[in-house]
């Protein structure tokens, strides 16, 4: 089928939610997208963070051919190893006791904020403790509750009334928070670092804060760490950066090496006020995807393949950094570990454009920020091109 008449099917067939790229993708190889025409592309992307081991790993093709040849799908209603295998593995890894598996991370958004609730109302009866703080710049998912906690007013305007009892306070402002966490408030959710929003590290005193801000009202703290979480900061969890843990944490994009799913991890007394029936979902926990999941994990949570993030971040982070000194039109530079955006003066769509052809695939995160999020296995090599690229695309707005 020719490329004319794939882009056409799409166009026609295919509801409108997204600006497309002017290629088919065909396959990808490591580190690099290859489209219908044969033209190759340093991905810089990785599926918006999903493919931290990149395209074709042998490992993730092992563990998921090996599974779909035993079973496929089997439903919630029933006991599976891999389900209960990599539960068991993310709760040796992380502060949780107990996980709960969706298929994406508005879902795992959504599940939390429910949980919270519900551990309100079991340890709070008769209050009201409704009330969830999110913060500026947030992004938690399209969902009616994860979308009532994001910040930006395009997501949310068109679908209002969206779930009512949200708040937002501005991000990495101890004092507004504090004033905005009360007793009505049933959870904080926050992202230890902003992607959507702009690529925002939040500060570890700003973590801190909320963790003492939420014990001393009784709420529950929710980091969301779907975008930024597996090792996408240069540890496994992005939070680990300010020495403090959450009360549920979410997870997904990354997890399932390019397979739909997501989690919610959580402690042991807020998973006492959850009972059969109170949430659920048909497909998650699916055993190949959790096969599959399995093998990221354990990769990813390697102290080695980690040391390997934050070298590669700090490579990056200084050719960024170089781009800036050349470069006026770049404001600001800011992230860490694999993940970092550039604000330019001008808008970002045209030269993500002009990265397609030259051979690279970036993203935005807002109007005028530069989105950079490569597979977890980049190599040096593959840092100095993307900036080279960069520079040059650069060069073309000035």
């Amino acid at each position: 089928m020719d490329i004319e008449d794939i882009v056409q099917l799409e166009q026609q067939y295919v509801l409108q939610t997204y600006k497309r790229a002017p290629f088919v993708l065909e396959r990808g190889e490591g580190v690099y997208l290859y489209d219908a025409a044969g033209r190759r592309y340093l991905d810089c992307v990785s599926g918006i963070a999903v493919n931290a081991l990149g395209y074709g790993d042998p490992e993730v093709l092992a563990a998921l051919t090996a599974q779909a040849g035993r079973l496929a799908h089997c439903s919630n209603l029933y006991h599976s190893a891999p389900q209960a295998l990599l539960a068991r593995d993310l709760v040796q890894r992380s502060f949780a006791d107990r996980a709960f598996f969706s298929n994406s991370g508005t879902e795992a958004c959504e599940a939390a904020l429910k949980f919270a609730r519900k551990w309100q109302r079991v340890n709070h009866p008769g209050e009201d403790r409704a009330g969830i703080v999110a913060f500026t710049g947030s992004f938690h998912g399209r969902t009616m509750g994860a979308l009532a906690a994001t910040h930006r007013e395009k997501y949310r305007q068109p679908f209002e009334p969206l779930v009512p009892g949200v708040s937002f306070a501005p991000f990495n402002d101890v004092a507004a928070a504090r004033a905005a966490i009360g007793p009505h408030t049933g959870a904080v959710i926050v992202e230890p670092l902003q992607g959507e929003g702009g690529v925002n590290p939040a500060r570890p005193e700003f973590l801190c804060e909320l963790r003492r801000a939420c014990d001393e009202q009784g709420a529950l703290l929710i980091f969301d760490e779907v975008q930024c979480g597996l090792g996408r900061t240069g540890t496994l969890w992005a939070h680990e950066a300010a020495r403090v843990a959450p009360d549920l944490m979410t997870l997904a994009k990354p997890l399932g090496g390019g397979l739909p799913i997501g989690a919610v991890l959580l402690t042991q007394r807020v998973a006492d006020a959850i009972v059969p029936g109170d949430h659920g979902s048909t497909f998650a926990a699916n055993p190949i995807i959790c096969a599959v999941a399995r093998v990221v994990l354990q990769r990813v949570s390697a102290p080695a393949f980690l040391a390997g993030v934050r070298e590669r971040g700090r490579e990056l982070e200084a050719g960024l950094n170089g781009l800036k000194a050349r470069h006026p039109i770049i404001r600001d530079v800011r992230g860490c570990g694999l993940i970092w955006g550039l604000e330019l003066a001008v808008d970002a769509a045209p030269l993500i454009g002009r990265g397609y052809e030259h051979g690279l695939v970036m993203a935005n995160a807002g109007d005028r920020v530069l989105r950079l999020l490569p597979p977890l296995v980049v190599s040096k090599e593959h840092i100095d091109e993307a900036v080279a690229i960069i520079d040059q695309v650069l060069a073309t707005a000035e």
